[in-house]
C-alpha cells in the first residue's frame, strides 16, 4: 500500500523578540532528529546574524539557504520533507503560492514572521499564509515598558519604510496600552 503523504504549513508569527525564529529551529531540529529530510530558507535581505544561517536572538542556529526570491525553494526542496521558511514577511506574496504548491505536494511546510509591522498593520504576505494555515501558534513577547504581554513591535527610529530589517536599536517590544504606532 502507498503511503500518501499529508502536507501543512504551519505560521509561528507574533512581534519582535517573541522567540518565533527560536521555535523554529526547535521544530527544524526535532524533525532532523526524526531522520526526515529539512531545508531551510531564508530572505538573502535578512544578514543580522549570518549569511548561511537562520540565527534566533538567543543565538541558537540552524544551516540555511538564503534566496532572493521564493521560487527558488523548489529548485532546493524536490527530495525535502519539512521547508522552514524564516522572517517570511520579507518574501512578496509570491510566497502563498510557493507554499501552497509545497503544502499539496506532501511538504510539512513551517513558516515564521512578523505578522504585522511598526504601525500594527499585516504583513499582506502573512495574512494569507494565517488564512492557508493548517496550524498556527501566535508568540507574545514582553513589554520594554511595563513588562505585560506584548503583541506590537514598537519603532524606535524615524525610517518609515514598512520593512526595516534591525534589531533592539531598532525596535522593542510593547503591550497595546505602550504601544504608539
Amino acid at each position: 500500500m502507498k503511503k500518501i503523504k499529508k502536507g501543512t504549513i504551519e505560521v509561528i508569527c507574533g512581534p519582535m523578540f517573541s522567540g518565533k525564529t527560536e521555535e523554529l529551529i526547535r521544530r527544524l531540529v526535532r524533525a532532523q532528529i526524526a531522520k526526515k529530510n529539512v531545508s531551510i530558507f531564508k530572505n538573502a535581505v535578512d544578514n543580522r546574524y549570518s549569511d548561511e544561517y537562520v540565527v534566533s536572538h538567543n543565538q541558537n542556529k540552524i544551516k540555511c539557504q538564503p534566496i532572493k526570491d521564493s521560487k527558488e525553494i523548489f529548485d532546493h526542496s524536490k527530495e525535502i520533507d519539512i521547508v522552514g521558511i524564516d522572517e517570511t514577511q520579507f518574501f512578496d506574496l509570491s510566497i502563498i503560492d510557493v507554499c501552497n504548491k509545497l503544502a499539496n505536494n506532501g511538504k510539512r511546510v513551517i513558516v515564521a514572521g512578523l505578522d504585522r509591522d511598526y504601525k500594527s498593520i499585516p504583513f499582506e504576505s502573512m495574512a494569507y499564509l494565517l488564512a492557508h494555515a493548517e496550524k498556527i501558534t501566535k508568540l507574545s513577547s514582553i513589554c520594554m515598558i511595563c513588562g505585560g504581554y506584548a503583541y506590537f513591535s514598537q519603532r524606535l527610529t524615524d525610517d518609515k519604510s514598512q520593512i526595516l530589517v534591525g534589531e533592539s536599536e531598532e525596535y522593542e517590544a510593547r503591550c497595546r496600552k505602550c504601544f504608539k504606532p
